[in-house]
């Protein structure tokens, strides 16, 4: 592959990346008729199961459409547009709709801060990515093994919530917090040394 993206109508990878977002709003509007269900005070156990199911399909479907996309030689800039707001969306609904106050039945639930904490980390990695790019006309971003396994803790936090595993929850969602907090200060700081760096556009 001559560049970095090649120019090529939608492959077999973007194609399940697609799927991922269109399973999302199924997996909100499942979760949502659970929570209603707790609220009724008729719990529908198969809709909490149906919801963690979604979940786990979804997100494991991630690394499938990363790999086709190398294996296949097939990345797109469609692809790599879409799959990180796949991920997005399907982590920032599911912690929503499980953070407390949520209903009071639900349990467990992610603490508020915690919450605050992802949505707050992501909304800075976008407004600076922005911010470099206006200012110097590139975005260079460098993978951080703290990025992934705060993702693959937030997914286990979510996963253990829907189970449910309250014992092993809140320990996740500490590390899940620590390594999020952690990562989201590695970007800051190579979003920095990229502005002393790099001549303006």
């Amino acid at each position: 592959m001559t560049a970095k993206f090649q120019h090529m109508p939608i492959t077999l990878a973007t194609k399940i990346t697609i799927a991922r977002i269109l399973g999302i709003p199924v997996f909100i509007l499942v979760l949502i008729y659970y929570k209603m269900s707790l609220v009724a005070g008729d719990p529908v156990d198969w809709y909490r199961l149906l919801a963690l199911g979604l979940f786990i399909v979804i997100a494991a479907t991630d690394a499938l459409d990363g790999y086709l996309a190398r294996k296949r030689d097939e990345e797109s800039r469609l692809g790599a547009v879409l799959d990180p707001i796949a991920d997005k969306a399907l982590l920032l609904s599911a912690i929503i709709l499980l953070t407390r106050p949520s209903v009071e039945v639900l349990w467990p639930q992610f603490p508020v801060s915690f919450t605050l904490l992802i949505i707050s980390r992501d909304v800075v990695l976008v407004l600076g990515s922005y911010l470099i790019h206006w200012m110097t006309g590139h975005v260079e971003v460098r993978p951080r093994i703290t990025g992934k396994i705060a993702t693959f803790l937030q997914m286990t936090a979510i996963v253990t919530a829907l189970i449910p595993l309250a014992p092993i929850f809140y320990p996740v969602v500490f590390l899940a917090g620590f390594f999020t907090f952690v990562s989201g200060l590695q970007y800051i700081i190579d979003g920095a040394r990229q502005l002393e760096r790099a001549e303006p556009a």
